[in-house]
């Protein structure tokens, strides 16, 4: 078997616009089409034995032992993997059950699609279940549990830490987006100027002098001090000169710690005597040069924890430990300990595994103990310093016990310190009295304090301490989402999403914009080229100055990881015709249209699907909404338009010369046609239909009528405004115009355009492109014979798996079909292609220059047109020179 493609949804898909998180697989099973399992001897025995757990897979039987059912009768491989890479998942701590695969067009080829909780563990799966598979088949022996152990070590490289997670987890709960800003913990809540960011419990309202306090052991100490809270004696060292002399006025027994640390990095307690102070020194100092020295507290180790300066849990920590039985060695207990179901590999479970390793072993030394000491029955054994979860120590909540003076006490040190979230460490024997009356002591306040103790404690109630964290950043009646208006369809993408973000940037909005040109923040460029993926999209919804995305969202981007973004406010579907069919598995235009569908069905519930009324394929998408709808039209007696607005619908419509909007039965003229620049004259229908889905946007926006007419009058196409979509250029003698045309119903639509003009010959550069269907690129040729008189076939600087001669002789078949003679010229570079086009343009000719290349075919036609208007020229050239561009 072979893998031939592998990649990670991550966001709604053509798969599933819930599940947003799979793994698509392409998977070529190669022989074994010919071979089900039920022809693979002793394949059933095999894969039972090795996942016996996979009985609980109902599959299409709809019950428990329904995959092994289908197994006994006979399914194929690709089904198998899916089943295999759900299981081993789950076998790892992931538990994730949706999956379904489907054969393609291609013999023994099939997508294998199954969802995922971390990308890479994801990855892995798919490649480990084909082996696996293999293994199964050849009867050779595998080795299961190194690929489990495999896949939580890469959950634990990948996944968000409990306490991140659980903010994060506690957001989506409340429907606040959120992203990822790099592989670790930064993340950011909401999109665009709503978004707050979190760093594990640092938030964008802590406090940087507070963290710096807290960092600081024994400024902090010396603060607290002189606001009267009960702390340790203590000194900071820097040498075992000074160690030597904190260790008289502090004495023993001890705590060495460093200044800079946390987690109980470099901690060493209970320390006795001098030589165990070098040590302690030593080990201190790898963490931070200045060390503080302490008298240790005898009592309990309490953590409380305060957010936004209100207490909101505390938890009785104690470090990890073995207890004797007089028989078994201190290994053999770790052994037995670990086998405590709640236990996991690093934070998969409420309790970490207890590892021995060189702290156990110097902390065992100095009680001059080994792991194989035997100890006592009933004797309390620690094998770490400190009481952290993460070194497998247990937490217990005490949060309902604790004083109200050490709940005032800490709620007042928050302020102090000056921290948004912060754990305060407390020792005292009884938490249930003041802190003043135990002689216990505060030991450090923590920023960033973990939440792993409190969500799930050893004993006691979990308490969802994520929840105030939320409160905090987002306050309730407080954004934390921007609108998204999402653009798709196969032509008019770019000029729609350009129109879209020009209208709401009239009425004042901080437009984020993508499209196929780029990605433009408030009107300016940031990012240049093809910039209609998730990738693109999440750069937007990322920026701190944005209050509303407008995204084009190309089927490209879709087909390869999702959408990227969970919701849009607004969706429009401009149309679907042929192109890149052939690609991706998407051979129709049924199945190309299902594609685009998944930005329709992305729409909030309050939101608008505005779909083309003229467009079969389009209107089809409607039943698959759950959401509103809005239609336009360029006939404002579309059937579909009427029964529509009969029923209260809303819709854009193309009317007695008017741009319309038709709210139920009554019509709100926008402006004439006409007048609007991007139509040149109402000459460009296709812009026209265009304009038409981008003020019905707007208006569900909440733009007003007089507010879009004056924006739609204000937007001229341009080179700079709208490059690439009929960018006109007069020269002396004739008119150029570069548009983006590249596919057969942009061909028609352009070809309408053009007989409405007058100027003659028409001459056009066109080029076909590798990777369509070679109908498609007949089909190119056919029209071009249709709409020019002369014709440049240049060709595309990305062939796509073809030959350039190859694509150019199918661009000849399509033209000599229409008219065996008519004139063609082959010259392959697209800049020589051009200055022929233009360098033989005759005079009150129409040269049309179709560009894949938008931004270097412009900059070209801008210098050659600078160069013209340098060439002296005649009187009888006046007129032509002062005519108005097309009419």
């Amino acid at each position: 078997m072979r893998i031939l493609e592998l990649k990670a949804m991550r966001g709604p898909n053509s798969w599933s616009v819930r599940r947003h998180h799979l793994i698509v697989m392409r998977l070529d099973i190669e022989d074994l089409e010919q071979k089900p399992t039920d022809k693979i001897p002793g394949f059933y025995e095999r894969i039972t034995a090795l996942l016996p757990t996979t009985y609980s897979h109902r599959c299409s039987e709809e019950h428990e032992g329904g995959f092994w059912e289908r197994i006994k009768r006979g399914t194929w491989m690709g089904h198998v993997i899916e089943h295999i890479a759900l299981e081993i998942q789950t076998l790892a701590g992931m538990e994730t059950g949706f999956g379904r695969t489907r054969s393609t067009r291609e013999h023994g080829v099939y997508n294998v699609v199954f969802s995922y909780i971390e990308e890479p563990v994801g990855l892995y799966a798919a490649k480990a279940a084909v082996r696996i598979a293999e293994a199964l088949i050849s009867g050779e022996p595998y080795d299961l549990e190194a690929d489990i152990q495999k896949m939580r070590e890469l959950r634990e490289e990948s996944r968000l830490g409990p306490s991140t997670g659980s903010i994060v987890q506690e957001a989506v709960s409340r429907g606040i987006p959120y992203l990822r800003l790099n592989g670790q913990s930064l993340v950011q809540l909401g999109h665009g100027i709503h978004q707050k960011r979190i760093r594990a419990t640092i938030t964008s309202r802590t406090s940087n002098i507070g963290v710096e306090i807290a960092c600081d052991k024994e400024e902090t100490k010396q603060l607290l001090e002189s606001y009267e809270i009960p702390v340790p004696k203590g000194r900071v060292v820097r040498s075992e000169e000074g160690l030597i002399d904190a260790l008289e006025v502090v004495g023993y027994p001890c705590v060495i710690k460093p200044i800079g640390g946390n987690h109980g990095r470099g901690a060493t307690i209970g320390i006795k005597n001098v030589d165990e102070a070098k040590a302690a020194l030593a080990k201190a100092k790898e963490i931070s040069r200045s060390v503080i020295v302490e008298r240790f507290i005898t009592g309990l180790d309490h953590r409380l924890l305060v957010i936004n300066n209100r207490f909101v849990a505390a938890a009785k920590r104690t470090p990890a430990c073995v207890v004797g039985d007089g028989q078994r060695t201190i290994t053999q207990l770790v052994e037995e300990v670990n086998k405590d179901p709640r236990r996991g590999y690093g934070h998969e479970k409420v309790l970490t595994r207890i590892d021995i390793d060189d702290h156990t072993l110097k902390l065992l030394a100095r009680k001059g103990l080994t792991p194989d000491s035997v100890p006592p029955k009933d004797e309390v054994v620690y094998l770490k310093a400190t009481a952290n979860l993460s070194t497998g120590g247990t937490a217990d909540d005490v949060t309902e016990i604790v004083h109200p003076y050490n709940v005032f006490m800490a709620e007042r040190i928050s302020r102090i310190i000056d921290l948004d979230i912060c754990g305060i460490d407390i020792m005292t024997d009884d938490i249930t009295q003041p802190l003043t009356e135990t002689g216990g002591a505060v030991l450090e306040v923590n920023a960033a304090p973990g939440f792993r103790m409190h969500l799930d404690p050893t004993g006691g109630l979990g308490r969802n301490v994520a929840e105030p964290v939320v409160d905090m950043l987002f306050p309730p009646g407080t954004p934390s989402r921007i609108p998204i208006l999402a653009v798709t369809g196969t032509n008019g993408k770019t000029t729609t999403t350009r129109l879209t973000a020009h209208l709401m940037r009239s009425v004042g909005h901080k437009v984020g914009m993508t499209c196929s040109d780029g990605v433009y923040i408030q009107n300016r460029m940031l990012m240049k080229g093809d910039c209609t993926g998730p990738a693109s999209a999440q750069f937007v919804l990322k920026d701190p100055t944005v209050d509303l995305a407008v995204l084009e969202t190309a089927r490209g981007g879709i087909v390869r990881n999702g959408l990227g973004f969970e919701h849009c406010d607004v969706a429009i579907v401009t149309n679907v015709a042929a192109d890149h069919l052939g690609l991706k598995d998407i051979h129709t235009l049924e199945e190309l249209a299902l594609v685009k569908s998944t930005v329709p069905r992305s729409v909030r519930r309050d939101g608008y699907a505005i779909l083309n009324a003229d467009d079969e394929l389009v209107m089809a998408m409607r039943k698959q909404c759950d959401c509103k709808i809005a239609l336009f039209s360029l006939d404002e007696n579309n059937r579909l338009i009427r029964q529509h607005c009969k029923l209260g619908g809303l819709a854009a419509i193309y009317e007695n010369g008017y741009i319309t909007i038709s709210k139920g039965e009554w019509k709100l003229r926008i402006e004439k046609a006409v007048n609007v620049p991007l139509t040149y004259g109402g000459k460009a229908v296709f812009n026209i239909q265009n304009v038409l889905p981008a003020v019905l946007a707007a208006y569900v926006r909440g733009v007003k009528v007089e507010e879009l007419r004056e924006a739609l009058l204000t937007f001229v196409p341009s080179a700079a405004q709208t490059p690439g979509r009929l960018n006109l250029f007069q020269f002396k003698n004739f008119q150029v115009v570069v548009d983006y045309a590249h596919n057969p119903h942009g061909f028609e639509a352009l070809g309408k355009f053009l007989s409405k003009i007058p100027d003659s010959p028409k001459i056009g550069v066109i080029a076909g492109v590798g990777d369509r269907r070679d109908e498609d690129t007949v089909n190119l040729g056919r029209l071009s014979a249709q709409m020019f008189d002369e014709i440049i076939i240049r060709q595309d600087r990305n062939l796509r798996g073809k030959t350039d001669d190859e694509i150019i002789a199918l661009m000849v078949k399509g033209i000599t079909e229409v008219d065996p003679k008519k004139k063609y010229t082959i010259i392959k570079k697209e800049e020589e292609a051009i200055r022929h086009a233009i360098g033989h343009a005759p005079k009150g000719s129409f040269v049309t220059l179709c560009s894949d290349v938008v931004p270097d075919a412009l900059a070209l036609v801008l210098k050659l047109k600078e160069e013209d208007e340098r060439v002296p020229f005649s009187k009888e050239d006046i007129p032509n020179r002062n005519k108005e561009l097309v009419g």
